[in-house]
């Protein structure tokens, strides 16, 4: 097989979009392309993935690859999609079965040893995940963040080869949540009553903590919240 397709999420502010990542193998001299509006840091990913790839034990392929992240006008920024493109490739190369990416998703930035380092802004993108109903492979270190859905759909992995054993049944990984403190000292951190004027920025720090606690009618949240 020498086309693969795995899918990722894009970081637009506080939306996820999803972003499908495909990935070609064609004969002809050696080089690696991606298309799809990336920015520098995602072209920068061609080095970072191959050295992950061959430190990590697995074949980089000596072919053409053309790696397309669709859809094709939305601009892709980090290295976020380190991930599903070292994926794609171990996937259209046959070194790990295709048919076991379907429904997931993955997201993490690739070290050159094959360790999987954290992004910015997993929430949105476990929001949209547990809402799309796929699993979403994530880097270990953004598992605390990810955990504020309270979901089953989250795989946190430390390392390239952990998860390319995972994907080829030789060890499961399985559904994590990071244990989450209900009770918290704030007696240490400033409140918002010794900020001056801000009027509009502290009003929306107020809705954002209301929605979060539940509360819908925000008379009532200014009456019952203390926002440290």
């Amino acid at each position: 097989m020498s086309l693969a397709t795995t899918y990722c999420r894009a970081s637009v502010g506080i939306e996820a979009p999803a972003v499908t990542v495909e990935v070609h193998l064609a004969n002809g001299l050696p080089a690696f392309a991606i298309v799809g509006l990336p920015e520098k840091a995602v072209q920068e990913s061609r080095d970072r993935v191959r050295s992950a790839l061959i430190n990590s034990g697995y074949e980089f392929p000596a072919r053409r690859i053309t790696v397309n992240l669709a859809p094709a006008d939305l601009p892709k920024e980090g290295g976020r999609f380190d991930l599903p493109i070292a994926i794609g490739i171990l996937a259209a190369s046959e070194q790990i079965p295709a048919n076991t990416l379907k429904g997931c998703e993955f997201i993490g930035e690739l070290n050159l040893s094959g360790d999987i380092r954290p992004v910015t802004g997993i929430l949105p993108a476990a929001i949209a995940a547990r809402e799309a109903g796929h699993k979403l492979f994530i880097p270990k270190a953004n598992l605390a963040e990810a955990s504020l859905i309270q979901a089953d759909c989250l795989y946190p992995v430390t390392h390239l080869l952990q998860l390319g054993g995972h994907l080829n049944g030789r060890a499961l990984l399985h559904a994590e949540l990071a244990k989450i403190e209900s009770e918290a000292d704030y007696s240490s951190v400033p409140d918002l009553s010794e900020v001056r004027g801000q009027p509009q920025a502290k009003r929306a720090l107020m809705i954002a903590a209301a929605l979060r606690l539940g509360y819908f009618d925000l008379n009532r949240a200014t009456r019952s919240l203390t926002i440290r």
